[in-house]
């Protein structure tokens, strides 16, 4: 049995010199820019998954000199291996992230380059559409309570944030993390990805709802408190909205797809069917590229092309 030498330094399968900046990277990521447990952990595991592949590659644990040294081809050789072991495309282009990320570091804080790594294009991406509801679906979903088997308050609740999400395009994070204080303004102003601020107009409805929710509301709503509350008075979890979404796909039949998120995208969605100006929704929805919001150009497109076949089946 081996024991760890000085040049053994676990986990990441390094040479000694090399090591101590994966360790140094991974506290930057921790302390600098506040990477969520999980995510650190995934970014860890990926680079580590390199590092292990570079031993068998190389024949040797790297050090700083042999990182800088890498080709592209050897990069490659490293997404090919995970490529035949079944990895998807989204999970390719995570851990060549993380393993960017880490040599950026190295660079960054002036101990090594690797200049081959600048010609490695990560792996395309499938082209997702967004999966809105009908306008049918959506006013149905948040103006019927079609479940009504909470308490009257509850109930309240629950249509309120549904029509923060479909009639302000919210994302869920974002409405459940609105205080009392900032939901009294119209228009909210939303702090999104990225510290990504916007102005957000409420529709009446979404007022009305709202307005509704805090006086059935039996906890204390301070200015600076959360305005949604769980049934014991804490914090709104997003969980409990993501359950109230899967019962209403039960009670009206509605596919998988028909999520929280689904809202949103139905929001921006109908409003772009309505004749609304593209860069308008962009600021709604608080895109900082116009095209993350063209793609709603294509879930259009799609939409009129099914009605099309639906009135003139093919003979």
């Amino acid at each position: 049995m081996s024991h760890a030498t000085s040049q053994d330094v676990a986990p990441f399968h390094l040479a000694a010199d090399a090591a101590a900046l994966a360790q140094g990277w991974m506290a930057a990521l921790k302390s600098e820019r506040q990477m969520a447990a999980h995510t650190l952990e995934a970014y860890g595991r990926d680079l580590a998954q390199f590092t292990a592949f570079l031993n068998e590659h190389l024949g040797e644990r790297p050090g700083c000199a042999a990182l800088a040294g890498l080709e592209a081809s050897d990069f490659r050789a490293y997404l090919a291996r995970r490529r035949n072991d079944k990895l998807e495309s989204r999970s390719l282009a995570r851990k060549l992230s993380a393993i960017r990320s880490f040599f950026r570091h190295c660079e960054r804080n002036g101990h090594f380059k690797c200049a081959a790594l600048a010609s490695v294009r990560a792996p395309k991406l499938p082209h997702a559409v967004p999966r809105p509801l009908s306008e049918d679906q959506s006013t149905r979903m948040v103006e019927e309570n079609v479940l009504d088997q909470a308490e009257a308050w509850i109930n309240a609740r629950d249509q309120a944030v549904l029509l923060l999400l479909y009639g302000c395009g919210l994302r869920i994070s974002e409405a459940l993390g609105l205080t009392v204080k900032e939901a009294e303004q119209n228009p909210l102003v939303i702090t999104g990805k990225g510290g990504k601020t916007r102005l957000v107009p409420v529709i009446a409805a979404a007022q009305e709802a709202t307005a509704h929710y805090r006086k059935l509301c039996p906890f204390p709503l301070l200015p600076s408190t959360p305005l949604f509350r769980g049934a014991k008075g804490g914090p709104l979890s997003p969980r409990v909205i993501q359950l109230l979404m899967e019962r209403l796909r039960g009670a009206m039949n509605l596919p998988d797809s028909a999520t929280p998120h689904a809202l949103r995208h139905s929001f921006a969605s109908h409003l772009l069917g309505n004749g609304a100006d593209l860069r308008v929704i962009q600021d709604l929805l608080g895109h900082a590229s116009l095209s993350s919001t063209q793609i709603y150009t294509e879930v259009n497109r799609k939409h009129l092309l099914e009605q099309y076949r639906k009135a003139f089946p093919a003979g």
